[in-house]
């Protein structure tokens, strides 16, 4: 069997039993460690599977989110540690964007003691978090409002972003990896994201491991398009050589 047609079968056996062994693999194709770890590198590059330890397994397509509150409360201690260190790059008198998402929400309570910070975003939870502190200059960007993320959408917030200067946009994703980039399923969210892009003098992805190698219909943005990401540290390793040889500014931490 020829790689190619090789790694057509290790696909088709991922679609049957989902995650398989390195060991696993290696018997039923009766090839060696090395070959299998071969195989798996060149279809991991190509976006259609994920190391895991000691095998590996299919890429995922998110096809939908979970709710707000569901999100609220998954992986919330290396949320914190996420955006502990993505408030470090904010200094007073700044302007941030915050978008829409339960990890950035995380962020609000390490901005509060800022001076002369102002904070536009299109999340209806931030704005009610940083409604009692006057201290805070606070914008939402309005928009067509997306009932199951708490946010607004669409070409108005796009619009109305195109008319703001950012010091910083801290960008939050549902998916992504180093092939497709951040993703989402929903269309409606990718324009303002990618004006985001555009306005902001330093974009940070704030995304935790669980949604890597998971991907939507529809692509935000190339991860090379990012200033930085800020990441957990349960990162594949693989991941994180194929980010470093492609110059993505990664920063890993550990979940607190």
């Amino acid at each position: 069997m020829i790689p190619d047609q090789r790694r057509e079968h290790i696909l088709k056996l991922l679609q049957e039993r989902h995650v398989l062994s390195i060991n696993e693999l290696t018997s039923m194709l009766s090839v060696s460690h090395m070959t299998v770890r071969r195989d798996i590198q060149a279809l991991e590059n190509d976006g259609k599977v994920l190391s895991v330890t000691g095998g590996v397994r299919l890429a995922a397509r998110l096809k939908s989110e979970p709710s707000y509150l569901a999100k609220a409360q998954l992986e919330v201690p290396a949320k914190r540690a996420i955006t502990r260190a993505a408030a470090e790059l904010v200094r007073d008198n700044f302007t941030i964007y915050l978008d829409a998402g339960t990890t950035t929400l995380q962020m609000v309570p390490m901005l509060t003691d800022k001076v002369g910070l102002t904070v536009v975003t299109n999340d209806f939870n931030v704005v009610g978090h940083l409604m009692e502190y006057p201290n805070i200059e606070l914008i939402h960007t309005g928009g067509v409002v997306s009932h199951a993320d708490h946010s607004s959408v669409g070409q108005f917030t796009a619009d109305f972003l195109s008319k703001v200067n950012v010091d910083i946009a801290f960008v939050a994703s549902s998916s992504w990896d180093v092939e497709r980039g951040s993703t989402t399923p929903s269309e409606s969210k990718v324009v303002a994201k990618q004006q985001l892009l555009r306005i902001a003098s330093k974009s940070v992805l704030t995304v935790d491991s669980t949604k890597y190698g998971k991907f939507g219909t529809f692509r935000v943005a190339r991860l090379e398009e990012f200033d930085l990401i800020v990441t957990d540290d349960r990162l594949p390793q693989s991941a994180v050589d194929e980010m470093r040889a492609r110059d993505v500014e990664l920063k890993l931490v550990a979940p607190e």
